[in-house]
């Protein structure tokens, strides 16, 4: 979703007047629907600043990558609701019911939300806390990629971007099975955003083989895009930039290998070369 803005631009030494189009961002509120000792409750969870469209698909992999949900079919309802507001005449709140009521605890979902949006999460602790939630590792034994599917995979990442092209402002996440087919894809202001969008949409679609399939994304790759992957168990992440340390440290934890700095001839394989053809 984008919007023309007039901009001054200058090139070849000149500058001119001319109309650009611009990726949005808007916020999106998402609220929980869920039983509480029989009783009915609505809880604003968290907002998030998005580009509007697959909302559902946002939440729904925002919630199975938080693992406030195990599974989509914890889900009951997904519902869009509110006045149409802004600019964009849309609506910026989106309420889940969920089914699953018994093991809600609203309060220490709210504090984890806040801890991470203050000052993300920090260091060692932070890997501990993950492992508590996800027990297993990756599989060690796949994906196994040629160096030309992972050269290829940002390329076509890209070639599928419907808004990029048009920006040159928004995020991408792409899912790929291991001969480098694309299967699911979803764009984004927010890197994070971007991937819940996609992991939301396999997820709808049961289209997550995790032993034989890769993400890839746009941009560098940090703590929290490498936990939502795991959460899927898919064992290879492909990112256009740098990872952080951090991001190397969980990998490596769990047996994930991260690949970064990928360009037309070149990558760096930053854990667990094993999953790489290098012949």
């Amino acid at each position: 979703m984008n919007s023309k803005y007039n901009v001054l631009k200058f090139k070849k030494n000149k500058f001119e007047n001319t109309d650009d189009l611009i990726s949005i961002e808007e916020p999106l509120e998402i609220s929980l629907k869920y039983k509480d000792q029989d009783k009915w409750s609505t809880n604003s969870l968290v907002i998030t600043m998005r580009t509007p469209g697959h909302d559902e698909d946002l939440v729904r992999g925002f919630l199975y990558n938080e693992q406030i949900i195990q599974n989509i079919s914890e889900i009951d309802n997904i519902e869009s609701f509110g006045d149409k507001v802004g600019k964009y005449n849309i609506q910026n709140k989106i309420r889940i019911t969920l089914n699953n009521s018994k093991n809600i605890n609203i309060s220490k979902i709210k504090r984890d939300f806040m801890t991470n949006s203050s000052c993300g999460v920090c260091g060692k602790s932070s890997l501990d806390a993950l492992e508590i939630i996800k027990k297993e590792k990756t599989f060690r034994s796949g994906p196994k990629l040629t160096k030309e599917i992972i050269i290829q995979s940002p390329t076509i990442l890209r070639n599928n971007q419907s808004e990029f092209s048009k920006t040159g402002g928004i995020h991408a996440s792409g899912l790929f099975f291991s001969d480098g087919k694309l299967i699911s894809l979803r764009e984004d202001v927010g890197r994070h955003n971007a991937l819940d969008k996609m992991i939301g949409d396999a997820l709808k679609n049961k289209q997550i083989e995790a032993k034989n399939q890769f993400i890839t994304c746009s941009g560098r790759l940090n703590f929290e895009l490498v936990q939502k992957v795991l959460m899927t168990n898919i064992g290879l992440m492909i990112g256009v930039g740098a990872p952080t340390s951090l991001a190397i440290d969980l990998a490596n934890r769990f047996d994930m290998t991260l690949i970064g700095f990928v360009k037309e001839d070149s990558f760096n394989i930053y854990t667990n070369n094993q999953k790489v053809i290098v012949n």
